[in-house]
């Protein structure tokens, strides 16, 4: 994953409260990456409602993709969210939020076979792409990367959590 400033300083959840405040504070927020990309990595999850942490999550895995670990992102929360509840999800990987919002339709009706030959991470994509659609009321959005905005920052050190002593 490319360097933030969040990354770069290794900032605790703590940490990037202290220096962000702009962008939206309500939604959930997710990051993923791998360091280096293949390698070991992680996700994190923050819901956010009137700028204060309903829940949050995030996880590691020893050998693993950057992708693999936006869409695990994704999958966690889509799995904490209620499916009457109406909210929008930010994710700053453009290829996952397209993959669900413009893709995965079509790949379904194809039975999951994309023109082009197979679709990576076939089974993450099939786990979101239904959990997407158990939640009629939530929005998936783009968040330009690393910007400042508070919640994103705090999800990616969520993400980076498992290189730290302290989340």
């Amino acid at each position: 994953m490319a360097k933030s400033r969040t990354q770069e300083l290794n900032l605790t959840t703590q940490e990037v409260l202290e220096r962000f405040s702009s962008g939206p504070d309500t939604g959930v927020f997710t990051d993923g990456g791998a360091q280096p990309n293949p390698g070991p990595g992680g996700w994190g999850v923050v819901y956010v409602r009137g700028g204060e942490v309903v829940e949050q999550r995030h996880g590691h895995d020893p050998d693993t993709t950057n992708n693999r670990m936006e869409l695990t992102a994704l999958i966690e929360a889509y799995k904490l969210l209620p499916e009457t509840e109406e909210v929008t999800i930010y994710s700053d990987s453009d290829l996952c939020v397209k993959t669900i919002n413009e893709w995965a339709a079509g790949w379904e009706k194809r039975g999951w076979k994309r023109k082009t030959g197979p679709i990576k991470n076939l089974e993450l994509v099939q786990e979101l792409y239904a959990l997407a659609q158990g939640h009629p009321h939530v929005t998936l959005q783009w968040t330009k990367a690393h910007n400042g905005d508070r919640w994103n920052e705090y999800a990616d050190s969520l993400a980076t959590a498992w290189t730290r002593q302290v989340v």
